[in-house]
């Protein structure tokens, strides 16, 4: 499947300006600053297991199905339920302080989260 595969960040866009507005505790926004997270993407039709493990053990897991509600959980540990979509070719889902999408550009995970005007960007090299 498209999103299948293992992702290693690569370089990110407006990350303190991002974290700041939607309210991240400054020891989570230093935690996260250039972390070489690894998104690991499990795609099974439409079911999903999306899993982002981070320098120091730490691993957070969302599982969903395109369509269907689902108990998610943000970067900053909140958890919240939502309805994941897929838009033209990208996975769209709305967290509760910002919007986020995901797609396959040139074999790399590209993730946008936008809340109030400021646009993060994430990018991630495929490593398997």
């Amino acid at each position: 499947m498209a999103f299948t595969g293992r992702y290693e960040f690569e370089g990110d866009e407006n990350y303190d300006d991002f974290v700041k507005k939607i309210g991240l505790p400054s020891d989570k926004i230093e935690m996260g600053r250039n972390c070489k997270i690894v998104t690991e993407v499990v795609q099974n039709g439409n079911d999903f297991t999306w899993t982002q493990h981070f320098p120091g053990g730490h691993t957070t897991t969302n599982t969903f199905t395109i369509g269907k509600e689902a108990d998610m959980e943000t970067m900053g540990g909140k958890k919240f339920k939502a309805t994941v979509k897929m838009e033209d070719g990208k996975i769209v889902a709305d967290f509760p302080n910002y919007h986020h999408t995901a797609e396959i550009c040139g074999g790399k995970l590209v993730e946008i989260s936008t809340t109030s005007g400021v646009v993060y960007k994430r990018t991630s090299k495929r490593i398997a």
